[in-house]
């Protein structure tokens, strides 16, 4: 079982309309999920109390004007165009309004089969881990295989799924609304604009109440979603509030000196965790998005220091499978692999629980931008993968050392899914991504499986080509 440990033991806190209407039918027979919540019930539309680090209706937050939209969405003098009506989607699901690159691959077969498959993906996994609670209209996402029920992570994989899944799922504004609601009420302890990373069964934030960077990436890339799915002109001002969380990002959770992306707002100049990034927090795409948004240029530097790195790690310690570590650590000087158990196992050296991610994390940026690194380092990664197990997906190991020697026998999704996004920037890999989609198609999980699920259902947005950019 995967923990989320965000400190070392004992450290003190410092669609076509088509496929559309048939997955809104599906999912609104479907909304009701056990253990405490009906997932499709009422929410409340009233604005979160003030207070909590970020900003409602009325805020006054001085976002940018004129800000051309990205995948051919037009611009407007707040940001985004407004959509005719309060809950309409202005990019469904099922739209492929995203553009990927050229020569991006895709699976075989139709594309409303596809379609149709993230959307029963979505709806499990909506059953069986989205809830209501915490509050008034407050929605989250349960997280029972991690070390707290309520996680930053996976709050912030919410939003960005369900502002994704809006066309597909008529409830998707209002749980959307609701989990930022339970984020607004749960600022971090050391920088208020930023998201504490652990709540108890109670819905207490517990264990320092500090921030873990990957929550709030994701939480404030779902407000740029948000922003351009539905405006900001309701009660919530998504694009406010995305431009106070990415600032609050920028100084609580980037190290100044290197660029790269601390493990949290707890570290700081004087313990040895200030100089160590965790490789799934590598999002290279997110910081796009929040150059585009803010325009500030300091983000570029950012998106170059982490590709820096990559390249870097994959040249010196894994040229043979292009494999990325846990953790990374002397980032000033020397950065390098984590020796045992710097912050979770003795496995943080390795392609482990939290690297699984990095073939979807910098696949999704190859895909979207194109860019010639980030395109280089995951086809590195799928290359060597699809030789490894010989193109069968069954045989894809839950982690490995750098070099390649599988340390389990067991298979697990979190695994095997990412590698489908890095397959799409593989020219040779069709038949291995049709495997993989097939692998994920058929992926069944249980109430128990929060990690798994969530990270094969955005794998699948991405390789069916429902991903877009805000």
């Amino acid at each position: 079982m995967r923990q989320l440990l965000r400190r070392p033991r004992g450290l003190p806190a410092a669609v076509p309309a088509v496929t559309a209407a048939l997955a809104a039918a599906a999912l609104a027979v479907a909304a009701c999920a056990a253990d405490g919540g009906a997932a499709g019930s009422a929410a409340a539309r009233t604005p979160a109390a003030s207070g909590t680090g970020g900003a409602t209706r009325g805020s006054g937050t001085g976002s940018p004007t004129g800000a051309p939209g990205t995948d051919g969405a037009p611009g407007s003098p707040t940001g985004t165009p407004a959509p005719a009506a309060p809950d309409a989607p202005r990019v469904p699901f099922g739209g492929h309004a995203g553009r990927y690159a050229a020569g991006t691959l895709r699976p075989s077969g139709e594309q409303a089969a596809l379609d149709a498959k993230v959307v029963e993906h979505y709806r499990r996994w909506k059953a069986a881990f989205v809830r209501r609670g915490c509050g008034n209209g407050r929605y989250q996402v349960l997280s029972p295989d991690a070390d707290h029920p309520y996680v930053a992570e996976a709050q912030g994989y919410g939003m960005v799924v369900t502002a994704t899944m809006a066309g597909a799922d008529p409830d998707a504004k209002k749980i959307f609304d609701g989990l930022l609601r339970y984020v607004l009420a749960h600022p971090s302890s050391i920088t208020p604009g930023l998201l504490a990373a652990e709540q108890d069964a109670s819905c207490r934030s517990v264990n320092g109440g500090d921030s873990a960077t990957d929550g709030d990436l994701d939480v404030a890339y779902g407000l740029l979603l948000a922003d351009r799915q539905w405006g900001s002109s309701g009660a919530f001002d998504y694009r406010g509030l995305a431009l106070d969380r990415i600032r609050a990002i920028r100084k609580g959770e980037i190290n100044p000196v290197t660029r790269l992306t601390k493990l949290g707002d707890w570290t700081d100049r004087g313990d040895e965790y200030y100089w160590v990034s965790r490789s799934s927090d590598w999002m290279i795409g997110h910081f796009r998005a929040f150059r585009r948004a803010t325009g500030d240029p300091s983000w570029d530097e950012v998106i170059a220091a982490h590709q820096d790195l990559i390249a870097a790690q994959q040249t010196r310690y894994a040229p043979g499978t292009g494999l990325l570590a846990d953790f990374v650590v002397g980032t000033r000087t020397d950065p390098k692999p984590a020796p045992r158990e710097v912050l979770e196992d003795p496995h943080d050296g390795a392609y482990w629980w939290n690297a699984c991610r990095t073939p979807w994390r910098i696949g999704d940026d190859a895909v979207a931008s194109g860019d010639a690194r980030s395109l280089a380092a995951v086809r590195r990664m799928s290359a060597w993968i699809r030789k490894e197990t010989g193109g069968d997906p069954g045989r894809i190991a839950a982690g490995y050392t750098l070099a390649g020697r599988r340390l389990s026998e067991d298979a697990e999704a979190a695994f095997s899914a990412p590698f489908a996004v890095a397959a799409m920037a593989d020219p040779g890999g069709q038949a291995w991504l049709d495997a993989l989609w097939d692998e994920m198609a058929s992926a069944a999980f249980g109430r128990r499986d929060y990690f798994s699920a969530s990270v094969t259902l955005q794998a699948m947005i991405t390789v069916s080509g429902n991903r877009w950019t805000p």
